[in-house]
C-alpha cells in the first residue's frame, strides 16, 4: 500500500504543480512579454528552472532513488531546453509550461520541422543566452516493435545491428550542430548514456557522460558518420554495463562526477523543493475555494491555452495562439 500512496503523490504532486505553476505563477509575467523580452524570458526560465527541481526531490526523497553520473562533468542550467513531440505541447500544465519555457517541438516530418527548428535557433542565438538543447536523436523509447525498425533500417542502409540502442536519426541532429556552430553559439556536445541496473520500477540511474567540445568536432558533411560512431560507442558502453557485476559504467568509481554542490545543500535543496511545491498547490485550493480572482485568472489562462491545444489534437500543426505569439515575438527581439 506504501508503494501505491508514494505513486499517487508523485503522479498528483508532479502534475498539480505544472498545471497551477504554469497558470499562478507563468501566467502573471505574461505581460512581460511585450513589455520587456529579456525580463520575461530571465522570470520564466528561473520559474521553471525551480519546478524541474521537484521530480528529481521526488525520485530521491520520497521512492529513494540513486543517481550515478560518470565520465567528464556535465552541470545542467536554468536555460536548459528539450527536443520533444509536438502532441506534448497540449498537455495541461507540462506542455503549457514547456511552452512558455520556449521547448522546442517537432512533428518528426522533416519538411515540417526544419523551419520551425531554424526560426529557434536563430533566436536562441540571436539573444546570445547560454543554451542547453536535449535532444534524442532516436526519437523514441526502445521496445521489441522499435528495435524491429531500427534493425530494418540497418539492414536498408548497411549498419549494424545494436540491442541496446535504436539507430540515431541524424538529419536533426546534423541540422541543430550546424546552426548553432554557425550563429557562434555552440561551446560543445555532451553524449549522455542512461543505464538502469536494476528492473522496473528502477531504483539506480546511471548517466555516462561524454565532453566534445567544438573545436573536437568535424566538418558538416562528416557529422552524420560522427554521430553514428558515438551510437556505435553506446552499444559497447551499455553491453559492457550489463555483462558484469557490479552493474555500472565505472564499477571502480575512480571515474564519478563529484557533485558541483555539498551533499548537504543538495539535501536542503530537495527538501525545500519538495515543501514548497505541496504547499504551493494547498495554497492554490485555497485560493480557488476562497477568492473569486483566483478562478478568474484560472479560467482565463485555461481558455488562452485550449486554442493551441484543440489544434495540436486536430491536425498536428504547432497551432496559432500563445506559442505562436511567443515564438514569433521572441525572434522580432533577438
Amino acid at each position: 500500500m506504501a508503494v501505491s500512496v508514494r505513486g499517487l503523490y508523485f503522479v498528483v504532486t508532479l502534475f498539480l504543480g505544472s498545471f497551477f505553476g504554469s497558470i499562478f505563477m507563468l501566467g502573471p509575467v505574461l505581460p512581460l512579454m511585450l513589455l520587456s523580452p529579456a525580463w520575461y524570458r530571465w522570470i520564466t526560465d528561473r520559474i521553471v528552472a525551480t519546478w524541474l527541481t521537484l521530480p528529481v526531490s521526488l525520485l530521491e526523497l520520497v521512492f529513494g532513488v540513486k543517481v550515478v553520473i560518470t565520465g567528464d562533468g556535465f552541470i545542467p542550467g536554468e536555460r536548459s531546453k528539450i527536443c520533444l513531440k509536438a502532441a506534448l505541447k497540449a498537455v495541461p500544465g507540462f506542455g503549457w509550461a514547456m511552452q512558455v519555457a520556449c521547448f522546442v517541438f517537432i512533428q518528426r516530418r522533416w519538411e515540417m520541422d526544419k523551419k520551425h527548428l531554424e526560426n529557434m535557433l536563430d533566436y536562441f542565438c540571436d539573444i546570445r543566452e547560454p543554451l542547453q538543447l536535449l535532444l534524442f536523436p532516436e526519437g523514441t523509447d526502445l521496445t521489441e516493435n522499435t528495435r524491429a525498425k531500427s534493425d530494418a533500417f540497418a539492414a536498408q542502409n548497411s549498419l549494424p545491428k545494436f540491442e541496446y540502442v535504436l539507430h540515431p536519426r541524424t538529419t536533426g541532429f546534423t541540422f541543430i550542430v550546424d546552426t548553432l556552430r554557425k550563429g557562434d553559439n555552440l561551446d560543445a556536445v555532451h553524449d549522455i548514456t542512461v543505464a538502469y541496473p536494476k528492473n522496473i520500477p528502477q531504483t539506480e540511474h546511471h548517466f555516462h557522460v561524454r565532453r566534445y567540445p567544438v573545436t573536437a568536432l568535424p566538418s558538416s558533411s562528416e557529422l552524420e558518420s560522427w554521430c553514428r560512431e558515438r551510437w556505435a560507442e553506446k552499444e559497447a558502453r551499455l553491453r559492457e554495463f550489463y555483462s558484469g557485476e557490479p552493474r555500472g559504467f565505472d564499477r571502480d568509481g575512480v571515474a564519478r562526477v563529484p557533485p558541483c554542490k555539498t551533499e548537504l545543500r543538495v539535501a536542503l535543496i530537495k527538501a525545500a523543493s519538495l515543501l514548497y511545491w505541496t504547499g504551493f498547490i494547498a495554497r492554490c485550493f485555497t485560493g480557488l475555494w476562497l477568492w473569486a480572482p483566483f478562478r478568474f485568472l484560472l479560467l482565463v489562462m485555461v481558455e488562452c491555452n485550449r486554442g493551441p491545444a484543440e489544434a495540436v489534437r486536430r491536425d498536428g500543426a504547432a497551432g496559432a495562439g500563445l506559442p505562436s505569439i511567443l515564438e514569433v515575438h521572441g525572434q522580432g527581439h533577438g
